[in-house]
């Protein structure tokens, strides 16, 4: 089995006052895995632990229990971080320095040669839609394109892990295209990418798995598609449809509901999804599509914040 790229288990942290008063519990037995090649998405409200995660990931704060580890490397250590790129929300660049500066500064940082930043920089401007912008001063930049520039800079020394806080935020539909399209070229080049964004709609999209915290836990883990699967509703279209045929559907205790040119099925089981459309054959009407109804990501989302009770204090 291949080891994942980040692991974090039952990892709890907990902040205590200046005279140990109180105590405020960020995350509590979090635990999550990230494996090469895959987009993983840490969605929750503010205030529900996901920058506490990102900051132990990357050795900025400790754990009070629990272990986390990137590529097998315990976090404590700082080997851990040199594979991984990291991009921050809300960051800011020197704005007196190019775009090719930027990255050189970044590459440097990063043990890179001249040679190879002379040989990546470029490519990694042409990427991200910046090379007319190389040598432009990054106070003229949107922030459109700061953004852009700071996942190049995430990516400069080639990492094998990637930590992305709202890495669209700021880019027009175009540019969100455009990153998402490059993020899922970096996973199947094997790169594993965490990625935090309260655009839910993106990350429906961008990620194959998702975890949703909540006051510090994980309240829902699993594939988009599982999470956002209805098991009991199916969408039908069928023609033609009329009063008798909803009336045979709802004999066997089926509720049936018109949207937009098609059905919606409350059903038992598959059985009776099978028995539905024996009905609809005998009546001589003609089955075109039938497909599980499902939610939104953002539906999902909105169901698990709102059971939850308001919290007395949290921690983002």
């Amino acid at each position: 089995m291949t080891q994942p790229a980040i692991s974090v288990s039952e990892v709890t942290k907990r902040y205590s006052s200046r005279f140990g008063r109180s105590v405020v519990t960020a995350l509590d037995g979090v635990s999550l895995s990230v494996a090469p090649g895959e987009i993983f998405g840490l969605l929750g409200p503010n205030g529900a632990g996901k920058t506490t995660a990102v900051k132990i990931l990357l050795g900025l704060t400790h754990a009070t229990s629990g272990e986390a580890s990137l590529l097998g490397i315990p976090v404590g250590r700082p080997e851990s971080r040199q594979r991984v790129g990291y991009l921050p929300e809300g960051h800011h660049f020197p704005g007196y320095l190019t775009a090719r500066a930027t990255l050189s500064v970044f590459g440097r940082m990063s043990g890179m040669s001249a040679a190879a930043r002379r040989e990546r920089i470029p490519a990694l401007l042409e990427r991200v839609r910046l090379s007319e912008w190389a040598d432009v001063r990054v106070k003229k930049f949107s922030k459109g394109m700061v953004q852009r520039l700071g996942l190049a800079a995430a990516l400069v020394a080639d990492p094998d892990v990637l930590l992305l806080d709202e890495p669209t935020d700021g880019v027009d539909p175009v540019g969100r295209r455009e990153i998402r399209d490059l993020l899922q070229e970096e996973a199947r080049r094997g790169r594993a990418i965490l990625l935090n964004s309260h655009l839910l709609s993106e990350i429906e999209q961008t990620c194959s798995r998702v975890a949703i915290l909540r006051k510090g836990r994980v309240v829902r883990e699993g594939r988009i598609e599982d999470l956002t699967r209805q098991e009991a509703r199916y969408r039908m279209v069928a023609r033609p449809v009329d009063e008798r045929l909803l009336e045979a559907f709802r004999a066997t205790g089926a509720a049936v509901e018109r949207v937009n040119g098609h059905l919606i099925l409350s059903v038992r089981d598959l059985a009776h999804v099978n028995d539905l459309v024996d009905r609809l054959r005998a009546q001589g009407a003609s089955l075109e599509e039938l497909s599980p109804d499902r939610s939104t990501l953002e539906d999902v989302f909105v169901d698990l914040v709102r059971a939850a009770p308001p919290a007395e204090e949290k921690v983002n």
